[in-house]
């Protein structure tokens, strides 16, 4: 029996209300509290989801939506 590392990747949606003068400051808003961990993306509303195999010996599949 062989060991397989399977990669799951998930796109994960949530909305979240930023006050500001105009789009290009909110987006700065948004993602300078999202890398500060003030937006988090609980588990909720996946988008999208795919596999691929990645080991073993370089046995990269193509990604599967799932």
């Amino acid at each position: 029996m062989k060991k397989f590392r399977i990669a799951i990747e998930e796109t994960v949606v949530d909305e979240f209300d930023i006050y500001a003068n105009d789009a290009e400051e909110a987006m700065r808003i948004a993602e300078k509290k999202y890398r500060k961990g003030e937006i988090v993306l609980e588990p909720g509303d996946c988008q999208f989801r795919q596999m691929a195999i990645v080991r073993p010996n370089n046995e990269v599949t193509e990604w599967v939506e799932f």
